[in-house]
């Protein structure tokens, strides 16, 4: 099977997953391409290359971790769960070996099951059984999956009315309460609850390490010429984009200036501006770029980000999110248990996940 189409295939079982937010971006299928002919991420560099020809390559490391995203996804939807770099033609060859239709000439496959933990089907006699896999995850990083994500209803509602008023939010809380999932699920959403249409972008600054990087990624998932400063302003004047920026702390680090901060203000001021702004940050930002306090300013994003501050879950929801998650399981976790994982986890839902996956895992070997 060559390339293009191992991909198409792949695509079409991502977009027939219906009610999931499973996608792949262009880098992504980029990777994939590349991946499929046996290619490593350091040769990778030269061969993908960015909208402007004269712009710095990515780097081998970024596009690791575009290839960990990758696989992840993949493995998650086909339940391949032995998929590697190192196997990843291989591995998919034989998924579509085992599932082609050769009298109808398609893919006939099964994906993952779509996980609502609302019902509970009959259990097997079998209780080591797919059943029984650990429905807590994923273990760290952000929920990107729909059908994971839990609570937070409140502070979405509160979001958009923030963006349909024409601001720009800050999503303000410590690490580990949520704020990247909540802010994955926002851009996410966007296309439904905005008055105003505007094309979602995603970034993470834990990925990237200084202003250029930053400026060629924005242009990059944009879709536009790579540009910065007034060649940039230029170029957005006909767009519209609500800009999502995870980890916005980064803007302190050693590769940043104050300019590009006040840059992204000049650019998401007014209602009609070319960009709205979503940054998720540990604190007020005013506290987090202290030199605008040493020059006796405002923080520049202060000046026009509205702040939301997100909160530990409490105690009915911490319940309620370990009842849902355990629902289309045959474990239970006793009343004890529940209790302790409250007060180990003080509210804070990655806590919480990574309790409740080891106490789920201890169950099922008990079970062995």
């Amino acid at each position: 099977m060559e390339a293009e189409e191992a991909l198409e295939s792949i695509k079409q079982i991502f977009e027939e997953r219906k009610g999931k937010v499973v996608l792949l971006s262009k880098l992504e299928e980029k990777v994939f391409l590349l991946s499929w002919q046996g290619m490593n991420y350091s040769q990778m560099p030269s061969k993908i290359g960015k909208p402007n020809p004269t712009a710095k390559p990515y780097t081998e490391q970024y596009l690791k971790e575009i290839g960990k995203k990758l696989i992840d996804k993949i493995k998650k939807v086909l339940n391949i769960d032995d998929l590697d770099k190192r196997n990843f033609r291989e591995e998919l060859e034989n998924f579509f070996e085992r599932n082609y239709n050769y009298h109808t000439k398609k893919l006939s496959y099964s994906t993952a099951p779509e996980s609502d933990y609302t019902s509970s089907p009959d259990l097997p006699n079998n209780p080591i059984s797919e059943l029984n896999q650990n429905p807590f995850i994923p273990f760290s990083g952000r929920v990107e999956e729909k059908y994971l994500f839990f609570d937070r209803e409140r502070e979405i509602r509160r979001v958009f009315e923030v963006l349909n008023s024409g601001s720009s939010i800050v999503l303000i809380g410590e690490e580990g309460i949520g704020k990247s999932s909540l802010l994955w699920m926002i851009n996410q959403q966007a296309k439904n609850f905005l008055k105003t249409e505007r094309q979602p972008v995603f970034l993470d600054l834990n990925l990237l390490h200084n202003e250029s990087q930053f400026y060629s990624e924005l242009c990059y998932e944009i879709g536009i010429a790579e540009s910065k400063d007034y060649q940039l302003t230029r170029n957005l004047r006909s767009c519209k984009i609500l800009l999502a920026i995870d980890n916005v702390g980064k803007l302190t680090g050693e590769g940043f200036t104050r300019n590009i901060r006040d840059y992204l203000r000049g650019l998401a001021e007014g209602s009609n501006a070319p960009l709205k702004l979503i940054l998720a940050a540990t604190e007020p930002l005013n506290n987090l770029f202290k030199d605008s306090q040493e020059q006796g300013n405002t923080s520049p994003l202060a000046g026009i980000c509205q702040e939301e501050h997100i909160h530990p879950w409490d105690e009915s929801t911490m319940r309620a999110f370990i009842t849902k998650r355990l629902a289309r399981t045959s474990v239970s976790f006793a009343k004890e248990e529940i209790i302790q994982l409250i007060q180990e986890s003080g509210g804070h839902p990655r806590k919480l996940m990574q309790l409740c996956y080891q106490t789920y895992s201890r169950y099922v070997e008990s079970l062995q």
